[in-house]
């Protein structure tokens, strides 16, 4: 499965570990993805910019 565009205002790893079932399939049961840990650790450091709200 190919992955998909990272949409506005979203982190790319948050989004591409979320939907790419592959990065995590090498992984035995109940270990860790260290990427993962570090994300939810220090956050997101590179979010893909929001398309500006045009509401007023």
């Amino acid at each position: 499965m190919a992955a998909k565009q990272t949409p506005p205002g979203e982190s790319p790893q948050c989004w591409q570990h979320a939907h790419d079932r592959s990065i995590h399939r090498r992984l035995n049961p109940r270990e860790d993805c260290q990427p993962c840990v570090d994300h939810m650790r220090n956050g997101c450091p590179t979010l893909t910019p929001k398309k500006p709200s045009r509401w007023w």
